[in-house]
């Protein structure tokens, strides 16, 4: 079942979604208001945009063109329905193809910034794949892994061009290798924490292609409150 829904705070923006599918989180907010756009950008790549949240929250940053890829076709038609309903056809165009193959296709050096919420779980044996083909995409790295992101991230990139991803504070060790592997040097961090005296749940991470060392960690952000409401500094983003 399609609903419309205002995205997350955003009242000038609207999005569609399905819930059956993997519905866009907080994530979606959080990545597009961390990375760092310079005025400079002209070209973003929004990998695997799922209904476009990240996409859509990026049109009140800048005035960059961005496109994003999305390999599910019934996710992508609600990115287009998204994109159509907020009249951002000429800001975002969507392509409905896998982007590993595209990567091979496309020239090197196309792109000031890429952002991506990518699957979160590696795929192994004792994987437990959800039932719905849509979520079992979205959450485990069955099309994309680390190591093909960075890869392609590596090629579309032009020389300082940024790499931002939301991803699990688990993994922090391993996305920094593997940024390094592909000449990606970590810029910038900030986890983030559900509550107080709880552990982090998300981690956002940049970093830049053959940028020179030297890493911001930023302060932590707590989502919510002991009563279950969002903190001041999540509301801020919705303002």
């Amino acid at each position: 079942m399609h609903v419309v829904n205002y995205l997350l705070g955003y009242k000038n923006l609207k999005i569609y979604q399905n819930r059956d599918m993997f519905n866009f989180s907080l994530d979606s907010v959080l990545l597009p208001n961390f990375v760092t756009i310079n005025s400079k950008a002209k070209k973003i790549l929004d990998i695997g945009c799922g209904n476009a949240p990240i996409s859509l929250i990026l049109t009140t940053k800048t005035k960059a063109h961005i496109i994003g890829v999305e390999i599910q076709k019934d996710v992508f038609e609600l990115a287009e329905k998204s994109v159509e309903i907020n009249n951002l056809n000429n800001q975002i165009s969507l392509i409905n193809d896998d982007i590993n193959r595209l990567a091979k296709e496309w020239e090197s050096d196309m792109f000031d910034i890429i952002v991506c919420n990518p699957p979160f779980f590696k795929l192994n044996n004792n994987s437990r794949l959800n039932e719905n083909d849509y979520k079992t995409i979205a959450r485990h790295e069955v099309s994309l892994n680390l190591d093909k992101l960075m890869k392609i991230s590596r090629k579309l990139l032009k020389n300082n061009g940024i790499i931002s991803i939301v991803h699990r504070p688990e993994r922090m060790i391993e996305i920094i290798e593997v940024m390094r592997k592909n000449n990606i040097e970590p810029k910038k961090i900030q986890i983030i924490y559900p509550k107080k005296e709880e552990q982090a749940n998300i981690l956002l991470i940049e970093g830049r292609k053959n940028g020179k060392s030297g890493l911001t960690i930023l302060s932590p952000i707590f989502t919510h409150k002991e009563n279950g409401e969002y903190t001041e500094t999540i509301k801020k983003y919705f303002e």
